[in-house]
């Protein structure tokens, strides 16, 4: 493609070399160049693009990209025949060259948007399963897996993908006939741009609680709001959470967006009554269409109907009918998710992605609720990330779970041990019963050991995931597997 159609939309340019040149490629990882590519240098967190500029032209890039405050030497050593670019953002400049180069798929489809702390994964599968019933091919884009219809894409390493990642999987789902593509919009896809550029035709925020409030990440919860409602600015239509106290002030905040609202408290477009919870599914009343109707979701607990409500609102914009959302609803299972463990020793386990205060309280709160006999909770906190939400965790597994055993999450460039000490901080105000054990298949076991009929093992904060990052390497871990394993041998 042509160089000129590729910067098309972007403002700020500088350009000193051949604008009408042939581009075979865009990239921004220098191992990957190619003869003709275009070399995008991203500065990160950890590493400069613009280290990197040498090795990709000694690859063959014939275009450089960089963000205009890039030192004047490196300028110098750049080669003639190469043309540069120089953008004030080279984040949003690569988003907006990857939407071009790809010819802008997310215009082929019916593009929605669902962001929020928790409820993303969920909300999306949700959608996913009724527009398939409802006959309608649908590509999913997420933090469990990416998919065309029933076909498993290769795995990214982000929830939302890198916006060269992500124009790439579209274009692969336009090509496909998706009709339409639901993805999960991360805070940090929104402030690193990787959406810039994407045509939204809907968007959904589920809630906000105080997550991803780290030097890398959001600097207080404020922030992290900002961000998330940015989404909103890229969308013709918004279905927000009224019961969420952040999440209801965002039609003052953002102009040009249509709102319609969903909710179980607060007067809503889309409102759940008569709330009924046990111990494999949830189910209220909610009007569809001209008529009231019953539904059944098969993943239990209160949040779970915000999550329905939120998926509800938007196929009934799309046409899906109330037979197919009940029927869709009835069956969902979402990898981490309030899944329970089958096995043949009459043992209740339970895996679930809750790795936040309000996502740990809310599935203690619901397990309690159902089970006969004691709550057994297995958690840690991430490392590398927020650390007031530690204590706070230890408090309210200490308070809600019969039995807690505080363990390793994903310690990354933390001492396990410190984050334990952190977590039990919390627990110590509280009369509980708890221990620490620093190995996570040590703590599972334990608790396994500990389980009889009738009680409830809650592994939380890992959900889906199939690895444990320590010290920036990552190790098989597959929950599953580990329990599965144990039972084997207890």
């Amino acid at each position: 493609m042509e160089l000129k159609s590729i910067l098309l939309g972007l403002n700020g340019i500088k350009a000193k070399g051949n604008l009408g040149i042939d581009i075979n490629n865009i990239q921004n990882v220098s191992e990957n160049v190619s003869e003709g590519d275009m070399f995008v240098a991203i500065k990160g967190y950890e590493k400069n693009g613009n280290d990197y500029i040498e090795e990709a032209i000694k690859r063959g890039a014939k275009v450089i990209m960089a963000q205009d405050d890039i030192d004047k030497n490196i300028i110098k050593q750049i080669p003639e025949n190469v043309t540069i670019i120089l953008v004030p953002d080279t984040r949003h400049a690569l988003a907006i060259a990857a939407c071009n180069y790809y010819n802008n798929p997310s215009r082929k489809f019916k593009l929605i948007g669902v962001t929020g702390t928790k409820g993303k994964t969920t909300t999306t599968y949700m959608i996913k399963n009724i527009l398939e019933k409802n006959g309608t091919k649908v590509g999913l884009i997420g933090t469990i897996a990416n998919y065309i219809g029933s076909t498993k894409l290769p795995e990214t390493a982000r929830t939302t993908p890198e916006s060269l990642e992500l124009q790439k999987i579209f274009y692969k789902m336009a090509e496909e006939k998706c009709e339409v593509v639901v993805m999960e919009v991360s805070s940090q896809s929104l402030k690193l741009s990787r959406v810039d550029g994407c045509d939204f035709d809907i968007g959904v925020f589920t809630n906000i609680s105080e997550d991803h409030i780290s030097e890398k990440e959001h600097e207080c919860i404020e922030e992290y709001f900002a961000t998330k409602i940015q989404l909103f600015k890229m969308c013709k239509l918004g279905y927000i959470n009224s019961d969420d106290v952040y999440v209801s002030k965002i039609p003052k905040l953002i102009q040009g967006c249509e709102f319609k609202t969903f909710g179980i408290d607060n007067p809503s477009n889309l409102l759940a009554k008569d709330i009924t919870v046990t111990n494999t599914s949830v189910d209220f009343k909610v009007k569809l269409g001209e008529k009231n109707e019953r539904v059944k979701v098969g993943i239990p607990g209160r949040f779970s109907v915000y999550n329905a409500l939120a998926a509800i609102s938007v196929c009934l914009n799309l046409g899906a009918n109330s037979e197919t959302i009940k029927e869709a609803l009835l069956n969902i299972k979402v990898p981490g998710r309030s899944e329970l463990v089958e096995n043949d020793k009459d043992l209740t386990i339970m895996l679930d992605y809750a790795h936040t205060p309000e996502s740990l309280e809310n599935i203690l709160t619901t397990v309690k609720a159902y089970t006969k006999g004691k709550v057994i909770c297995v958690f840690g906190c991430g490392g590398d990330r927020d650390k007031n939400k530690r204590k706070i965790m230890g408090e309210i597994s200490g308070r809600l779970a019969d039995y807690t055993i505080i363990t390793s999450d994903n310690p990354r460039t933390e001492k396990p041990e410190i984050i334990i000490d952190e977590i039990e901080e919390g627990i110590k105000k509280i009369k509980a019963n708890y221990e620490c054990i620093v190995d996570r298949k040590e703590a599972i076991k334990k608790a396994i050991e500990m389980a009889r009929r009738n009680d409830m093992v809650l592994i939380a904060g890992k959900g889906h995931e199939l690895t444990q990052e320590i010290n920036g390497e990552e190790f098989p871990f597959d929950e599953r597997k580990i329990v599965k394993d144990i039972l084997e041998n207890r």
